[in-house]
């Protein structure tokens, strides 16, 4: 082959390793727009850990005519309510069970499932539980026009271990993850992403279309008060008084005195698919969370969609309307 005929067939194949880059992006790209109509969701909860949780999972239930819950996953999670991440997960799973009978929706407690005891062992290696099985298999349902929704509001670890247990299947979901802090916080050093890192850069570099509501810096703005609280909840309905209760139990242990504000973080994940002036975004390059608690970036990551601003009152309006009725 002469010299010519080589950069001819090289300059060939570039052009179609770039035409090829391009219309994937421009698929995955299409894949992260807000879908039309109703759609199949899924949600994975560390309930047990804080109560913005079960305000999530009420929200979602609340939001049928939207969104149609097919399963509900216990997460793990280790801090001072449990002993480590399997007793978490457990905690989780008995309080969604809680939460459904406070919302008389025994019909659910079907396709509640356990999930995992530990966090990612490495990027390798899945941690099998029921939750990332039944995940791995409900995927494969779906297709890249028709794809499962996956709101994640915990450690990613179940949903990691589906991905590494049947890696077509992000092909066929979306997935939706309350995790990390904004690009621009100081440090990356997240509840639901420092847990499992492992699994965090499993999410963020395995091309899945992401959504991600950072946690510091975009939704800590999504706070509400005990009179707050008080007054549009207090008094409607068993699901309403236990969560005014807890929340007020727990701002009271963590910030003391009589004033205070909370995040009730977890509620916005679920509203990214709802029908509404709640939020705004953009597409950014896939960031890449590091073991060090910062993220490092790359240009020519895939891109994944980016939750830059909560409207902090149209949700909240919203949140109180559906957990009334």
């Amino acid at each position: 082959m002469s010299k010519d005929e080589a950069k001819k067939e090289w300059e060939a194949f570039t052009s179609a390793s770039v035409t090829n880059c391009q219309s994937d992006q421009a698929k995955l790209i299409s894949r992260l727009k807000k879908p039309e109509g109703k759609v199949d969701v899924v949600i994975d909860t560390d309930t047990y850990n804080e109560i913005d949780d079960q305000f999530a999972l009420a929200y979602l239930i609340k939001s049928d005519e939207k969104l149609n819950l097919k399963a509900i996953y216990a997460a793990p999670f280790f801090n001072q309510k449990s002993s480590g991440p399997a007793d978490g997960m457990e905690k989780s799973y008995q309080e969604i069970l809680r939460v459904l009978t406070l919302m008389d929706r025994e019909d659910l407690k079907d396709v509640v499932f356990r999930g995992s005891t530990q966090y990612m062992p490495s990027e390798e290696e899945p941690v099998l539980s029921d939750a990332s099985k039944d995940l791995a298999a409900r995927a494969m349902e779906y297709t890249e026009e028709n794809p499962l929704y996956v709101i994640a509001i915990g450690a990613i670890t179940n949903v990691s271990s589906a991905l590494l247990m049947k890696p077509e299947i992000k092909d066929r979901i979306v997935l939706i993850w309350l995790g990390g802090n904004a690009t621009h916080w100081p440090h990356n050093k997240e509840f639901n992403l420092y847990q499992d890192v492992a699994g965090a850069r499993i999410v963020f570099g395995c091309e899945v279309p992401l959504v991600q509501l950072p946690c510091m810096g975009v939704v800590s703005a999504f706070t509400t008060s005990g009179p707050e609280l008080e007054y549009h909840l207090r008094g409607k309905n068993k699901l309403c008084d236990y969560l005014v209760d807890v929340t007020t139990k727990e701002a009271m242990e963590c910030y003391g005195g009589s004033t205070w504000t909370r995040p009730i973080w977890d509620v916005t994940a679920v509203a990214w698919l709802l029908d509404g002036d709640f939020m705004e975004e953009s597409l950014i390059h896939s960031p890449i969370p590091e073991y060090d608690d910062r993220y490092a970036y790359d240009n020519n990551r895939h891109f994944i969609k980016y939750v830059y601003y909560i409207n902090r009152d149209n949700l909240f309006a919203d949140l109180f309307k559906k957990l009334t009725k």
